[in-house]
């Protein structure tokens, strides 16, 4: 009763201000500034800081092999990242071997028996892959005396979850952390009257978190935004589901003035959807993880934003974090990887076409290899 009573009493405190010509209150330019800041503070080009010890990695790797599974080969951003991932143990001395696949449960389950008669030292499940699907041929691989881990998968939040799937171990990303980025990017575009559509992916582990970031913030900084619709789509429907979703959405919702796919693939059926919808110019997209068809997106003025990682910056973080574990070191509590925020400003640093490495910096390079005792 008593928040009711308050809550009256701010409506009223905002309709006379508003009546008498006055400017917002100070609670309202706070929340506005806050939101900058912390938009802010993803525009600085990344620094390295090192996930732990330095280490000769080079010696306690020799002979070792480790095999990524990456949600989908066919996914351009899982897909880079193997390949950076390859190119990285390469520099060490040492082999990862990309068991390449579309997406497919039956695909993942031959990757990791092939792993086992293979004898390798550790299976990456990457960007993606459910333990949950592939439970029994997880253990069977632990039988084996085979490492298992999941990379660039779950929330810093769901610890508790990722110890409960019968793996060894994980590489957490602050999914929740990029929620309340684009939140706060959202609030700070519209001066605080964001109209937002989001779109998800349920059945992906760390979306949950990544949505409540979004909502979360947009509660904590900006009384007048809204998340008017959400959308599901299941990874194998985005490409039938999202386009048509998003044109309908756009149509029964006209004051929607955002839309948030939380991957940024997924911005390759949104685009379409935008432009159909008769919205492009009107409705701004920005989105997570800086694939390099999204950052063209933006150089051709279709997406806004990108919040980017380096995909070469997280291979290196990850192998980094699974050399650390075979080599009996403590791992790092989460990816070491900072995000940094594409736009119409500084999209053409990551090249035209964009590269999955350009725009960055190179101080991940020769930070990780200075770590792992190679210069």
């Amino acid at each position: 009763m008593m928040k009711a009573v308050l809550g009256s009493v701010a409506a009223l405190g905002f309709a006379a201000a508003a009546m008498l010509g006055h400017s917002a209150p100070a609670s309202a330019q706070a929340n506005l500034a806050a939101a900058q800041a912390m938009v802010d503070a993803h525009k600085s080009l990344p620094v390295f800081s090192a996930p732990g010890p330095k280490f000769d990695a080079r010696s306690c790797m020799e002979g070792k092999r480790i095999l990524t599974l990456p949600v989908s080969s066919a996914n351009p951003f899982t897909k880079n990242i193997a390949v950076a991932m390859v190119a990285a143990a390469k520099e060490v001395g040492f082999e990862i071997v990309e068991w390449e696949n579309q997406a497919q449960p039956s695909q993942w389950v031959q990757g990791i028996n092939f792993a086992i008669n293979e004898k390798f030292d550790l299976i990456d499940l990457l960007g993606g892959v459910d333990p949950r699907a592939i439970s029994p041929q997880i253990k069977a691989a632990r039988d084996a005396g085979i490492i298992v881990k999941t990379s660039h998968f779950y929330d810093l939040t769901q610890k508790e979850m990722s110890q409960n799937v019968g793996i060894d171990g994980t590489v957490p990303l602050s999914f929740n952390t990029v929620g309340r980025i684009l939140a706060n990017w959202a609030i700070v575009q519209t001066q605080g009257k964001a109209n937002i559509l989001i779109i998800g992916s349920d059945e992906i582990v760390p979306t949950a978190p990544f949505v409540s970031g979004i909502r979360d913030e947009l509660a904590k900084n900006c009384a007048g935004c809204e998340v008017v619709a959400y959308i599901n789509a299941p990874v194998p429907e985005w490409a039938t589901k999202i386009q048509s979703s998003v044109q309908s959405a756009l149509l029964a919702n006209p004051k929607i003035n955002y839309i948030i796919p939380i991957y940024d693939s997924m911005s390759g059926f949104v685009v379409p959807g935008v432009r159909i919808a008769g919205k492009s110019g009107q409705v701004k997209i920005a989105t997570f993880n800086g694939t390099p068809f999204v950052i063209d997106f933006i150089q051709q003025g279709q997406v806004e934003m990108v919040i980017g990682e380096s995909l070469g910056w997280i291979a290196r973080a990850i192998v980094d974090s699974h050399m650390r574990t075979l080599c009996g070191l403590q791992e790092p509590a989460e990816l070491n990887v900072p995000f940094y925020l594409f736009t119409a400003e500084n999209a053409k640093t990551a090249g035209t076409p964009a590269d999955f490495d350009r725009g960055y910096g190179d101080v991940h390079v020769s930070g990780f290899r200075k770590l792992w005792g190679l210069e």
